[in-house]
């Protein structure tokens, strides 16, 4: 049984790795020269992430006020760009917590939604300049670029609040409020992308770790890449996501469509969706089966690479403005 068991997980991840359209490479990617833009880019995401991990630090239930500073920053810099944001808030152990959200209606199809979040809450103990400053700031530099934009499906963009343990997988979790309200709306949210721990990239021999060890036999070896991760109902929407990336960028990225049994599948706001029906993925570097300082003390800005996350970032732009229509 134990044998049958392990073919099956090797025949699935076989199966993913064919959908990804993507064969294991045997050396680290070499990228061009990055141009003016792109290095602009990496100093303003260098910039949020400071402001999150640094000037702010550790912001969750237990130090509220910088949880509060945290939404404020976000406001502030949304509405400096000339976003309307919306607070989905609601209560929570006495005091009000809030999702942020701005939108750009659609066109022709405006009652299909395509929804990019990330959490802007750090776990317990952690500054949270990987996890998930990286996410925040590249979507607040999404949310810059494509303020003017003219999309067909209607593009939302939302800052999720407490994610981190001990929310993790509760109702009382921001994202999972925020699905089952759309849910109860009848919202059709058609493609929800969550940006998780993005920051974090290495050309290391062996510095890229699996939750499973044959799925060193179809994916790389060393953390130089950004992974796509789905479930089975939402591999459809992972392969245009990830083809739209691999259009609007040369940075790699790897396609995983797996169970959710499968450790780490389900670890970001892309699990809240799914348990509302909602077709998902998780855009990551991994987190712990890459990044050193996961979830700890040391996660501080010094340690991403904001090079590579600004490349990232572009790929993003490109790949939303595919999933939304928006030329």
């Amino acid at each position: 049984m134990i044998l049958v068991c392990l073919l099956l997980i090797v025949a699935v991840l076989f199966g993913s790795a064919w959908y990804s359209k993507r064969f294991v490479r045997s050396a680290a990617v070499s990228l061009p020269p990055a141009d003016a833009a792109t290095l602009q880019l990496a100093e303003r995401l260098k910039g949020h992430v400071r402001v999150l991990a640094l000037k702010i630090g550790e912001r969750n239930m237990w130090h509220f006020e910088r949880l509060e500073q945290a939404a404020h920053y976000l406001e502030e810099q949304l509405r400096e760009e000339g976003w309307e944001v919306a607070a989905d808030s609601y209560t929570l152990q006495g005091r009000m917590v809030s999702n942020l959200q701005v939108q750009l209606n659609g066109g022709e199809r405006a009652d299909e939604i395509v929804l990019i979040g990330a959490h802007y809450d750090s776990v317990f103990g952690s500054p949270g300049a990987n996890d998930n400053g990286s996410g925040v700031a590249a979507l607040l530099e999404l949310a810059r670029v494509l303020r003017d934009g003219k999309p067909q499906r209607t593009l939302r963009l939302v800052f999720f609040v407490n994610e981190e343990p001990p929310f993790f997988k509760t109702k009382e979790m921001g994202s999972r409020v925020y699905a089952r309200a759309a849910r109860k709306r009848g919202e059709r949210i058609v493609t929800m992308v969550s940006l998780e721990t993005i920051g974090y990239f290495s050309v290391r021999e062996n510095s890229q770790q699996f939750p499973f060890p044959p799925m060193r036999l179809f994916y790389p070896s060393h953390g130089d890449f950004v992974a796509f991760v789905a479930n089975f109902r939402s591999r459809s929407v992972l392969q245009r996501a990830l083809g739209a990336f691999r259009a609007a960028s040369s940075f790699p990225a790897e396609g995983l469509v797996a169970p959710i049994w499968l450790t780490g599948v389900d670890w970001s706001d892309q699990w809240s969706f799914w348990q509302s029906g909602y077709p998902a993925l998780m855009i990551t570097d991994t987190a712990p089966y890459r990044y050193p300082h996961y979830h700890s003390v040391h996660d501080t800005p010094d340690k991403l690479d904001y090079l590579a996350l600004a490349r990232v970032t572009k790929g993003l732009e490109g790949m939303v403005k595919k999933l939304c229509g928006m030329k």
